[in-house]
Formats: structure tokens, C-alpha cells, sequence
């Protein structure tokens, strides 16, 4: 069965929730719970990868292999995040096509200048409107098909305030972007304001982060006042950090698993969910000329 595109997913009028993952298997966990789409965050990445903060230091190539094995994997819509678009315009066109050709279903690019942080940490700072505009206009001129999107997101609400937010919006609309992301509301208000402005006339996303400034909402909510889309792309990270923690220290403390089995898959259990049998059976069809 075909997976519906991004964009048409995006014209139903529910909310789509979009879960973050980081490698194929995130990717296929989140896919067997019944996931529509999913965010491949680069906080996420620089915090697998690299187990280093979201400050800037993931490069766009690393993103991009680690997009290609998630589509690998997965046939679900991903958007992906592409940070500053890592330059200038011209540098956007080529995150457009190297994204875009890894898989890609969305590429979300943010007006902070660069190195970039995550926009839940304080002293962010933004490229000038003018130049934003520039790169989602580039982005637009480079992708190789309609059905790839742009999500343009800007993080002005911590450095201009409320009102500066929504003006770069509107220029990033003007500039092609396909769907917003005004980061960070700090309240329901702010929130209900977005919608206020804009619903009927962009696509609307809103980003939760556990312990962020934007008041966890949940999705239904969201949608009750008039968001499209909505991600959640480090939780899985924050989850899995935590039980990583009990984990070691457990094994540490006792030489042995067993204290800790209730909460982990058994060898069976994981190649249940990794699809081992299926895997092997296919391939020894091939094996035997029954194709």
C-alpha cells in the first residue's frame, strides 16, 4: 500500500503528529505504533551521534547519510531538520538537493545565524529577515519536486519579541515557504495568536519540547485551535537517555542484567520487533531461484 506525501497528509484537516527519531530504528518503532510521519531532529542526531548538546556542531552530511538510512528503512513522510540551511543561499540550495535526494519529505530551515542553537536555549540570534527570505526562495528554486516541502521557522519570539515573530513569518510565507514554525510561544495565548493570524492561510507547526518554554499541549488541543502539524523531536532521546542510565548503573552495580530484564527486550523480543524472521525468509527465497 502507498504512503500518502506530506503534502497531501497535511490537507486533511487532523492533526498530524509527527514523532522524532534518529536512526532506522526509532524510525521503525515509531512507524509500528502507528506513526504517520516523522521528524528527524538534529538535536537528536547531535545528541546520538555525537552525544554532544544541540549547538551547531551536526554537519549537514551527517544528517543527510543518517536520512538515508532511515528511508531505508521506513516509507513514512520525514521531514528533515536542516538547521541555517548550514550558510548562505547557496548553501540552502545544496542542503535542498542532498536532503532531498536522501529521502526527504520536508526540509524545516530556521532564520538563526550560525552556528545555531536549540531554540529552547537563551541567546539565540537571527540573520536579517531579508536574508531568510533568501534562502527559502533559493530552497524553492532547487527542490526537484513540488511535493518536497519548506518549513520555515523563525526564533524571534527570544530575541525581537511576539510581534517581530509573526512579521518574519509573513515574510517567510511571501518568500514560498510551505508551512511555518514560530518557535517557542511562551503561553497558550501566544499560541492561540499564531493560529489567529495565520490559519487558512499557511500550514501551522508547533514543536513541543519537555521542559522548553512552550506549555506541553497536547495534540488534539492543538488542533482544536488550528495547528496542522505538530512534532515532539527530542522526547524519544529524553527517554531513552534515562533508561540508558538505570540500565549501566544497574549493570554495574549487580554483574548482571537480570535485575534490569522486566525493563528491556530479550534477544527474541528485539529481533521480533527488527523483523529478523521475515528478513531471513526473503532472503533465502532468493537463494533458492523462487523469485
Amino acid at each position: 500500500m502507498s504512503v500518502p506525501s506530506l503534502k497531501s497528509r497535511l490537507a486533511d484537516p487532523r492533526i498530524l503528529v509527527a514523532p522524532g527519531v534518529y536512526d532506522g530504528l526509532t524510525a521503525a518503532l515509531a512507524e509500528a505504533a502507528g506513526a504517520q510521519a516523522l521528524y528527524l531532529s538534529g538535536a537528536a542526531v547531535a545528541y546520538t551521534r555525537l552525544g554532544r548538546p544541540d549547538i551547531g556542531l551536526t554537519s549537514m552530511t551527517e544528517m543527510a547519510d543518517t536520512m538515508a538510512l532511515i528511508r531505508d528503512r521506513v516509507a513514512l513522510p520525514v521531514i528533515i531538520d536542516a538547521d541555517t540551511g548550514f550558510g548562505n543561499a547557496l548553501n540552502a540550495q545544496r542542503t535542498m538537493r542532498v536532503y532531498e535526494r536522501a529521502g526527504a519529505s520536508a526540509l524545516q530551515v530556521e532564520d538563526q545565524s550560525y552556528p545555531k542553537r536549540c531554540g529552547h536555549l537563551s541567546d539565540k540570534s537571527l540573520i536579517p529577515t531579508s536574508e531568510m527570505a533568501g534562502k527559502i526562495a533559493a530552497m524553492a528554486d532547487a527542490r526537484a519536486s513540488g511535493e518536497t516541502l519548506i518549513i520555515a521557522r523563525t526564533d524571534a519570539i527570544a530575541v525581537e519579541g511576539f510581534d517581530a515573530a509573526i512579521d518574519r513569518a509573513e515574510a517567510y510565507l511571501a518568500a514560498g515557504a510551505d508551512v511555518l514554525f514560530i518557535e517557542a510561544p511562551r503561553s497558550g495565548e501566544e499560541l492561540q495568536r499564531i493560529c489567529e493570524i495565520f490559519k487558512g492561510r499557511a500550514k501551522l507547526m508547533a514543536n513541543m519540547v519537555e521542559g522548553g518554554h512552550t506549555p506541553i499541549t497536547a495534540a488534539a488541543d492543538l488542533e482544536k485551535i488550528g495547528f496542522d502539524l505538530v512534532i515532539f523531536p527530542g522526547g524519544i532521546v529524553r527517554a531513552l537517555a534515562r533508561t540508558a542510565e538505570q540500565y549501566y548503573a544497574s549493570l554495574l552495580a549487580n554483574g548482571s542484567n537480570r535485575p534490569f530484564a522486566e525493563n528491556m527486550f530479550d534477544f527474541g523480543q528485539l529481533n521480533e520487533r527488527l523483523g529478523t524472521q521475515d528478513l531471513l525468509a526473503e532472503g533465502k527465497r532468493y537463494d533458492a531461484g523462487d523469485q
